[in-house]
């Protein structure tokens, strides 16, 4: 394993430590808490919180911002943060009309987020959980509720957060991002392992001349192992099972992720975007406004994750509006 890092020192605040050291203007930190908020929470609106286990930078930490996420409750390396530290979280983001708990649909995460929001219903804070979920591989369409969530989760990290500053009531603000979650499917394709920082052992192993469509967010295996072929055999494949899933349809206009896993240089991440749009483009299927980039990623793994989601012109508004969160590309 050969990392940019500091041995024998806790990672995820030294990642804490960066961050505030980059962009202190408008982030800081809970005094003893793994908690990164937003200087200055407008008031009067409803909260926006994720709690994700780091490691997967720049996700979720430096999504934080105006016009996305509120805070990021961030446990250990690929670990859920604990029930307190979520806790904490909510606390700070409820500014008198709630708080919303984004949650990506892992065992962890969930069962955390279950205790925390005990907690905060002992003190009365009105909180309410949205679970995320959207990779197409993990579960059939009949048991939906049950996929992983992946890269598709970026989606409603923004919107969210855009929406929460003009969202009648903490209701409203969950049928947006429900609106959002229920438009969205992704798909990953991994080709090199990533290693864990922790101990430099790899996540998983994989043949030369083989790709593995499906792969978890954490290296969790998937059935579909392929022949590395081309970027747009691959391209096409993943574009094709999405819209069937959906399913899109003809006329449809789809915002459109393609993310690097880690390893995955822009060149290849261009080019594999040319191909979806043509395949959609094929479909008679618009993409619009693509976030092409590295955005969710698992240290150094090689691959690419493909996410679309269902634009009508609430969600192309909440999508484009401007935000200060450190790591937004520019979709203008």
């Amino acid at each position: 394993m050969k990392k940019f890092i500091n041995p024998g020192t806790d990672l995820p605040s030294e990642i804490a430590e960066a961050v505030l050291a980059a962009w202190p203007h408008h982030l800081k930190k809970l005094p003893k808490r793994n908690v990164i908020i937003r200087k200055n929470l407008d008031k009067g609106k409803v909260g926006v919180l994720i709690g994700n286990g780091s490691g997967h930078e720049p996700a979720c930490i430096c999504f934080v911002g105006k016009n996305m996420l509120d805070a990021n409750a961030y446990g250990g390396i690929f670990a859920a943060p604990d029930p307190i530290t979520l806790l904490d979280g909510i606390r700070a983001c409820d500014t008198g009309q709630g708080v919303v708990l984004l949650i990506s649909n892992h065992a962890g995460d969930i069962l955390n987020a279950k205790m925390a929001l005990e907690l905060a219903d002992d003190e009365d804070i009105k909180v309410k959980p949205v679970i995320l979920y959207d990779d197409i591989s993990s579960a059939p369409r009949e048991d939906i509720t049950e996929r992983r969530g992946t890269i598709g989760t970026f989606f409603n990290y923004k919107m969210a957060g855009s929406y929460s500053s003009e969202a009648q009531s903490l209701d409203d603000l969950v049928r947006f991002i429900e609106k959002v979650r229920d438009n969205t499917r992704s798909l990953t394709v991994a080709s090199l392992s990533g290693t864990s920082p922790l101990n430099g052992k790899k996540m998983f192993e994989l043949a030369d001349d083989e790709v593995e469509i499906g792969i978890g967010v954490h290296g969790e295996s998937a059935a579909n192992n392929v022949k590395l072929t081309s970027a747009k055999d691959i391209a096409y494949l993943m574009t094709q099972q999405l819209i069937a899933d959906k399913p899109y349809q003809s006329g449809d206009e789809l915002l459109v992720i393609v993310n690097g896993c880690g390893q995955t240089t822009m060149m290849e991440l261009l080019i594999f975007y040319k191909e979806v749009s043509a395949c959609l483009s094929e479909y008679n299927i618009k993409p619009i406004y693509p976030a092409i980039g590295s955005f969710i990623t698992t240290q150094e793994m090689g691959g690419i994750a493909l996410s679309f989601c269902k634009a009508d012109e609430e969600i192309k508004k909440q999508w484009l509006k401007p935000t200060n969160a450190p790591i937004f590309p520019n979709i203008l």
